[in-house]
């Protein structure tokens, strides 16, 4: 965006290992868990990552083991401190998911690492926030099963959050009311709504005390009420974008449901903001708005875009599962975009995540995606 040409300049060196110090948040449970621990601990060291406390706000990433019976949540001192789970289940693998996804949030966790046992023997999985439980490390034990799971949790411990909000309480009035781009907004989170897009894969509040409900929602931005964000431009420098936990069947307040994005503030990793001066505790926006901001900064052309955790087959895919948030997805979706034939109407694939779909319009992306999209993201070694 004009006023801020060079405001990504500051993530163009990449986080280093030394510059990424890891912690454990205490002993496993059991002797396998153990091991485990034991085995990345020296991989981490191994790649040049400093050991420090788990309370360290330095931590860039947590080993955080959980007990089976008895799962306890990490709280971190900042966001951008990457949590992984550890834990174990004896469940058929076509189980999963529904075993490793209450530890990944009753832990706090950014991804949970599963060892599960089966009657053919043991395997490894990553269970991810976008409900992605995908198997990684097939066959393998002991040292090389720990270096390919390190492969997989170091891209967490490299990567950068950019998911702060700036707020400036002087939206102007005539925009406070809203206008054709919030009611594009509107009508488009009906639409997916409509199409079973949106739709939590669990109860939160069915898995989490209230008060790591709230930690969750402060963390992830989930509310429990619908998935997946949408966006629609104001003009050449700001854009409309619905809000981090909001029911986005019913996007309706400015400052609440949806607000204006107008900047980047790196020095802060942080979006800059405009809500209504009479919205004084103004929600916080998507997650995925640093990835929403580089795409209309870079394609003039590109009128809205929608993220949902669907899947397209055909789709340019991302090499790496990173988090939400993060300027290395928001990167590499970007570089996808760049190589479209149209970038202005392209469908990209967030591997193990979902789609981030880009149109002129709301309206276009949705007649495009409606009747095409898979509801389960394929995982994807």
């Amino acid at each position: 965006m004009p006023e801020t040409i060079d405001s990504l300049a500051r993530y163009a060196l990449p986080v280093t290992p030394a510059d990424a110090p890891f912690a454990v948040s205490g002993p496993a449970a059991s002797p396998s868990m153990q091991a485990l621990l034991e085995g990345l601990c020296a991989q981490f060291v191994a790649a040049g990552h400093p050991s420090t406390s788990p309370q360290d706000p330095r931590a860039r990433i947590v080993l955080h083991p959980v007990d089976r019976q008895a799962p306890k949540p990490f709280r971190r001192k900042l966001p951008g401190t990457f949590v992984a789970a550890l834990a174990e289940a004896a469940v058929p693998s076509t189980q999963v998911l529904q075993a490793g996804y209450p530890y990944l949030l009753r832990a706090l966790a950014n991804v949970c690492v599963l060892l599960n046992t089966t009657s053919a023997g043991p395997e490894s999985y990553f269970i991810t926030i976008e409900r992605a439980a995908y198997p990684v490390a097939a066959g393998m034990k002991g040292p090389e099963l720990w270096a390919a799971l390190y492969r997989r949790l170091a891209p967490l411990a490299l990567s950068r959050l950019v998911i702060g909000n700036q707020f400036r309480h002087d939206l102007p009035p005539e925009l406070a009311r809203g206008n054709d781009a919030t009611a594009a907004l509107s009508q488009g989170g009906e639409r997916l709504a409509a199409l079973d897009l949106l739709v939590a894969p669990f109860p939160l509040s069915d898995l989490l005390t209230e008060a790591d409900l709230r930690h969750v929602q402060k963390l992830y931005g989930l509310g429990g009420l619908s998935y997946g964000n949408l966006s629609v431009r104001q003009d050449a420098t700001s854009f409309w974008m619905s809000a981090s936990g909001v029911d986005k069947r019913a996007l309706r307040t400015v400052g609440e449901d949806m607000a204006l994005v107008v900047g980047l503030a790196p020095d802060a990793d942080a979006l800059v903001i405009r809500v209504p001066a009479t919205v004084r505790r103004p929600r916080h926006i998507s997650v995925d708005a640093i990835e929403h901001y580089m795409i209309y900064r870079e394609h003039p052309q590109v009128g809205a875009i929608v993220h949902v955790h669907a899947w397209l087959p055909d789709a340019p895919v991302t090499t790496v599962n990173y988090p939400c948030g993060t300027f290395e997805l928001a990167a590499e979706v970007a570089g996808l975009l760049r190589r479209a034939p149209d970038p202005a109407r392209a469908v990209i694939g967030l591997k193990n995540h979902g789609v981030t779909v880009t149109g002129p319009t709301m309206a276009d992306i949705l007649d495009r995606i409606e009747g095409r999209l898979l509801r389960q993201v394929p995982p994807l070694d």
